[in-house]
């Protein structure tokens, strides 16, 4: 299959592996990576690695930058680069040994209303024999809100169908867009619709309100619980059994890269989805899984049970 990812806020991620995190402490480092970084990164990553061609639109400005496109380069991933004159952010991430991350994310370059024109076109051009755009991640400074709403406008007139995964307003907007996919985690779906999700039924249920809204289908990934699946023809649950996990970051990407990679619809994507999360949580940092990683005997989907605490 054929794939176009836009990230409009890529990122260099740095990874520092250390005993315990201290606030306050000079705490050192016992291992550390640089790796190319931003979510439509991570899910072209993901789906070159299974042999999948996949091309990376991204905004690309300073040394940051160019750090970021030689990483891209050296991963053989395709990518179209679009340039801006503010320096691309740089992410950390702490990991401990329990598989505990904690995040600091910039916020991002501010975009020009050229560039972010740029964004868009540069999409727009690569769309010719492509199977999904994934539009995924957060906004940087001077992205409006309405440009996944936008750019889904675009997609949808070329024939293509598209993937959605971000959060808050700009998930709100692009809802009425009408995505083929929109993939919220548990946190995010309970933002976007103003309430507690403390069950699978609860999950559904708000799933089923982003339908209302637009979506087709509604993946929410739900961490040591795996993911959920809602769409037009019912709800579908898949998890692993327990695991201990080395690294959440990216795992969200690869579920999704996944699903898409599986045809993007149906309990057997869903499968395929979750599958590929899991391989993704036993890695280091931000890696992706191989298919020598992903084990799709061990993922097991039901139909939900809809009293199922989230907490258990």
């Amino acid at each position: 299959m054929n794939f176009v990812t836009v990230t409009p806020n890529p990122s260099l991620d740095r990874t520092l592996e250390i005993d315990r995190l201290t606030r306050g402490a000079v705490v050192r480092a016992t291992g550390s990576r640089v790796e190319a970084g931003g979510k439509g990164v991570n899910v072209a990553r993901a789906l070159v690695a299974h042999g999948h061609r996949a091309k990376a639109v991204l905004p690309v400005g300073g040394a940051e930058g160019d750090h970021l496109t030689r990483l891209l380069h050296e991963l053989g991933l395709e990518t179209r680069p679009v340039p801006i004159s503010a320096s691309v952010r740089s992410n950390v991430s702490v990991i401990e040994p329990d598989g505990t991350v904690t995040k600091l994310n910039a916020p991002g370059p501010r975009l020009t209303a050229d560039e972010v024109d740029g964004l868009s076109k540069t999409v727009v051009a690569e769309l010719d024999g492509v199977d999904w755009v994934v539009a995924s991640g957060s906004l940087p400074p001077g992205v409006p809100d309405d440009f996944y709403a936008r750019l889904a406008a675009d997609v949808h007139a070329a024939g293509v169908r598209i993937a959605i995964d971000t959060s808050g307003a700009p998930l709100e907007v692009a809802l009425a867009a009408r995505p083929d996919v929109c993939k919220p985690n548990a946190e995010e779906l309970a933002a976007a619709v103003g309430r507690e999700l403390s069950t699978f039924g609860e999950v559904v249920e708000a799933a089923q309100e982003f339908r209302r809204r637009g979506a087709a289908a509604v993946l929410v990934s739900l961490g040591r619980h795996g993911a959920l699946l809602v769409d037009g023809q019912q709800a579908s649950h898949a998890e692993t059994p327990p695991l201990v996990p080395l690294s959440n970051v990216g795992a969200g990407d690869a579920t999704l890269s996944g699903f898409l990679a599986a045809g993007g619809q149906g309990p057997d994507a869903l499968r395929q989805a979750v599958a590929w999360g899991a391989a993704a949580v036993r890695l280091p940092g931000t890696a992706m899984p191989t298919p020598g990683d992903v084990d799709v005997d061990v993922v097991r989907v039901d139909v939900v049970d809809p009293d199922r605490s989230l907490r258990d």
